[in-house]
């Protein structure tokens, strides 16, 4: 597990159609490495390695994150804010954010509300509409906050990578940044043993997964794959008093390969190949027990005339957060199994 480049990915400014500080990091790290480089106005960066047959396989993760965007500022410098992607109002409240101004630099605020001394008492069992919170950046005034700020300016949050416990790290982005950083490892390995794959390999790192998936589609128009391969991350609920059939996943029990989600049902000859080449590799990985979620699968299995996916993911406990943890034995079984299918011959 290369934890530096991870580091580097979580901590990145990109939420969706602001993607271009992570794609600077990935370019910088295996563009050299490219036969080909693909990008497109959607800001996908797509690295392409020839193989020995004409068959295309596309890997794939998402560049982007859940983040914000302004909506309005008030006369006391307060910013109020939509959500870009899916938050939950209850991950909100006292979070520490980054904004990117409209001079490109970054201000570091937290999300205020109504302090608990000042709630009802209904609204101290709900949580607080996120029309009702702002984020102070400590400006004072409209005047000053609007000379820094424009409605329209994005932000993410502002969270620590730090790895704890037994092999647990904690991160903001780790969706997808963990599927990004596989997938530059894979190049690099690739290169390094000077090995030429079955297929030709394009590595595709897509925008805008978080609002609607529209990079994939247009990242699927360009490859036109024979097979896709998304690499992803997951919720789980593998916490105290959790059914078991609600879990989705474990940390540390492997990457999950999905059998179906609210956007893909996989093919399932494709399912059968992949858990062969798992068993045959001695990859450890796990079932998606629970439908739940969706990704650039949904999109790329049918574009481009419909193009047969499988999905790999690696656990994560409270994704779309400040705050999401993994377990590093699941990103190296991603790493793992993506690695080996990527030099497969009987995938396509």
């Amino acid at each position: 597990m290369n934890f530096k480049l991870l580091e580097k990915l979580s901590i990145a400014f990109g939420p969706s159609g602001c993607e271009d500080e992570v794609a600077d990091i990935i370019k910088n790290e295996v563009g050299h490495f490219a036969d080909e480089i693909i990008t497109d106005t959607l800001g996908n960066f797509i690295v392409k390695i020839n193989g020995k047959r004409e068959q295309k396989m596309m890997l794939s993760a998402h560049m982007d994150e859940v983040g914000f965007m302004v909506r309005k500022t008030d006369d006391l410098g307060c910013i109020y804010f939509h959500t870009v992607g899916s938050i939950s109002e209850g991950a909100l409240c006292a979070r520490r954010v980054t904004l990117k101004g409209n001079d490109g630099i970054k201000y570091k605020g937290v999300i205020d509300s109504k302090a608990i001394h000042s709630q009802t008492a209904k609204e101290r069992k709900e949580y607080i509409p996120t029309d009702k919170m702002h984020i102070n950046i400590g400006a004072s005034s409209k005047d000053e906050v609007d000379h820094l700020i424009s409605l329209g300016d994005f932000g993410v949050f502002d969270s620590d990578f730090v790895k704890f416990g037994n092999g647990f790290i904690k991160g903001k982005a780790l969706d997808d940044r963990v599927g990004c950083a596989v997938m530059c490892e894979i190049i690099k390995k690739i290169r390094e043993e000077k090995i030429t794959p079955e297929y030709t390999l394009y590595f595709a790192f897509t925008t805008r997964e978080e609002v609607g998936r529209s990079g994939a589609i247009t990242a699927t128009e360009a490859v036109k794959p024979d097979f896709a391969l998304i690499l992803e991350c997951t919720a789980v609920a593998d916490i105290p008093e959790t059914p078991a059939h609600k879990t989705v996943s474990k940390l540390g029990d492997g990457v999950a390969l999905s059998l179906m989600d609210h956007s893909t049902v996989y093919r399932r000859e494709v399912i059968e190949k992949m858990m062969a080449l798992a068993k045959n590799k001695g990859v450890k990985y796990q079932i998606k027990t629970l439908v739940s979620g969706g990704n650039d699968a949904g999109h790329i299995h049918k574009t481009a005339g419909g193009v047969r996916c499988a999905t790999l993911s690696v656990p994560s406990r409270y994704i779309h957060s400040d705050c999401s943890v993994i377990h590093e034995d699941d990103y190296n079984s991603m790493l793992d199994f993506a690695y080996n299918a990527s030099l497969s011959k009987e995938l396509i």
